[in-house]
């Protein structure tokens, strides 16, 4: 085992880890605050620099315990974090409670979360929209680059690349299955690529799992499918020390799969993956934020 290798992210100059620490699972109730910062301590002591989180994780839990584990080792890490907000003012509070809750100065990568309606980019691009706090932010230097997110449907992605704006980087599904549905690595991957701009992977087992433990893909193989995509980097879901080293592993001792080898990955997958049914976050509400759920008027159970 070499080390976890790193890769640039787009054209921003930046290297990262080619996985990163997913901020969803540092927010999990099934740990505490001391395990959620040690795993976060652990995974950046073992070459993990990319660290992934979300204004409205766990209520905020996300961000307070990643920002306790980075408050000693902010140089080490390369930080993105997520606003929900869609208009100025919003994002504005956002971006101040992001902060404090991560004791830094300034954002490396902040992201528009879940760009999962089709309204998405005429809301952030308003008049009164939350990029005008993104121009703001990068102005002040609390935000180096500005990208966005987004797991529903690839034609969202494009929509955001359609304006006129310079991303420096987006955040997409990756994995073994989405070539046969809704496809994100075939019909955005090639634009965000040609235009320089960093492509952020995530959900590689599916989000929960799933393409492991429900479609029966070894975890190399979705994780190795993942990597060998031209992305600069692969958030991973860590819950244990355990799963934080065996991430660890896979990527310092990663080999790119050959064209032919993920052809038949793609191949053995397909009679379970054309209609989504394992990719929920495509189909279904299951992982869509609550908070984004309420702002489109959906009314969210519990």
């Amino acid at each position: 085992m070499s080390g976890v290798p790193k890769r640039p992210l787009g054209s921003t100059g930046e290297m990262v880890s080619i996985i990163g620490v997913g901020g969803g699972h540092v927010g999990s109730g099934s740990l505490s605050d001391k395990e959620a910062v040690h795993l976060v301590q652990h995974a950046i002591d073992h070459g993990i620099t990319f660290m992934d989180n979300a204004w409205e994780y766990a209520d905020g839990r996300a961000e307070s315990r990643m920002g306790q584990a980075i408050a000693d080792r902010r140089d080490k890490v390369f930080l993105m974090t997520k606003v929900c907000a869609r208009d100025r003012d919003g994002a504005r509070r956002q971006l101040e409670d992001s902060l404090r809750r991560l004791r830094t100065d300034h954002i490396d990568l902040w992201q528009f979360h879940e760009v999962n309606y089709g309204n998405d980019p005429e809301w952030i691009f308003d008049p009164g929209g939350a990029i005008h706090a993104a121009r703001e932010a990068l102005e002040t230097g609390k935000v180096r680059f500005v990208g966005f997110t987004g797991h529903k449907e690839p034609a969202y992605h494009l929509a955001m690349l359609d304006q006129d704006y310079p991303w420096a980087a987006l955040q997409m599904p990756v994995n073994v299955m989405d070539a046969s549905y809704r496809s994100f690595v075939n019909g955005v991957l090639p634009e965000a690529k040609q235009r320089g701009i960093g492509v952020i992977g995530m959900k590689s087992l599916g989000g929960s799992g799933q393409l492991v433990t429900e479609a029966g893909v070894a975890v190399e193989d979705c994780i190795g499918y993942a990597l060998s995509q031209p992305i600069a980097t692969l958030v991973c879901g860590m819950q244990s020390i355990a799963e934080v080293d065996q991430n660890v592993a896979i990527a310092s001792d990663f080999q790119p799969m050959t064209e032919s080898e993920l052809a038949a990955l793609v191949e053995r997958t397909r009679p379970v993956a054309t209609d989504g049914r394992f990719e929920y976050f495509k189909t279904m509400q299951y992982f869509d934020s609550g908070m984004h759920q309420r702002q489109h008027g959906f009314k969210v159970s519990g």
